[in-house]
């Protein structure tokens, strides 16, 4: 994409002081990968001057030359994408062998005292025989792992044979613990469980079996300054262009508010397995970022 067609920093930093004053409380950065864009430790750090919660999702290759960037702007939790703890699968995944340094700055984060979250793609074929490697690393590691079911965006080649649900998920890992419920608050995304005596804890992500839009408060503002209500809504309203020909951006932001469908983004039915990939109007996951 076209470095004209994206926010520049400072466009960042405005419509960014626009949603604060709109009222939220927590800004996540996410990607595509945000440690790739060179001007990174300056947006961060203007962002931390803001009374928010500042966190980051990251595929955790670069954290090491941005630790002292993130503790300086005050970001205490970390969301790594990593969907193996296979390195053979990881290369396979990701085209890149990184594993190694995935996992080192994983407990680089750790050390450094950060609240760190792991995200797997529940993908059928692999996660039922990893799901219990991922929960064993909870025992000596304060690490929250979290399972999301594979959802439909453009490209991804969804189907619903393809969905591992929360409650298989959840029956695999009887099989080999303990666990007790965790209570979750009113407008989580990921309903929580621990297993007795270990550091961490788990959790899944049930958007295609059991979603959670009416508890949902989050939008996306993607990196060309585009505004989503939902993850899979179709429509969006331009905030770049507005915020370029001096328009009023406050009533664009309320305007998509105001036009957030019921459910996932009336895109599909809630019964998973009635939905069609085809009829599905979004961008691909990683085009979406924000």
């Amino acid at each position: 994409m076209p470095q004209s067609k994206l926010m520049s920093k400072e466009e960042i930093l405005t419509l960014a002081e626009t949603f604060v004053g709109l009222g939220v409380k927590k800004i996540r950065l996410t990607g595509g990968e945000p440690l790739v864009r060179k001007e990174f430790p300056e947006i961060l750090e203007r962002l931390a001057a803001f009374p928010v919660e500042l966190t980051l999702t990251t595929n955790g290759v670069l954290i090491h030359k941005h630790i002292e960037v993130l503790k300086k702007a005050g970001v205490r939790s970390v969301n790594v994408s990593l969907d193996t703890l296979n390195r053979e699968k990881f290369l396979k995944l990701t085209r890149r062998d990184q594993f190694d340094r995935v996992w080192e700055n994983m407990l680089l984060l750790l050390r450094e005292g950060f609240r760190v979250k792991v995200n797997a793609v529940a993908l059928h074929g692999l996660i039922e025989e990893e799901i219990c490697d991922f929960v064993a690393m909870t025992e000596r590691l304060p690490i929250h792992m979290r399972f999301i079911e594979f959802m439909p965006f453009a490209g991804n080649h969804w189907q619903s044979k393809k969905v591992v649900t929360a409650a298989q998920m959840l029956d695999l890992v009887k099989e080999k613990y303990e666990i007790v419920k965790l209570e979750d608050k009113k407008h989580d995304t990921a309903k929580k469980y621990k297993v007795p005596g270990f550091e961490g804890t788990f959790a899944f992500i049930t958007t295609m079996s059991e979603n959670f839009c009416a508890g949902c408060n989050r939008i996306r503002l993607t990196a060309d300054g585009k505004i989503k209500n939902c993850l899979f809504g179709k429509e969006e309203l331009d905030l770049l262009i507005a915020l370029r020909r001096g328009e009023n951006v406050e009533e664009i932001i309320r305007l998509s508010i105001s036009r957030k469908h019921k459910a996932l983004g009336g895109q599909f039915d809630p019964d998973y397995l009635k939905a069609n990939p085809e009829a599905i109007e979004n961008r691909s996951m990683i085009k979406i970022g924000g």
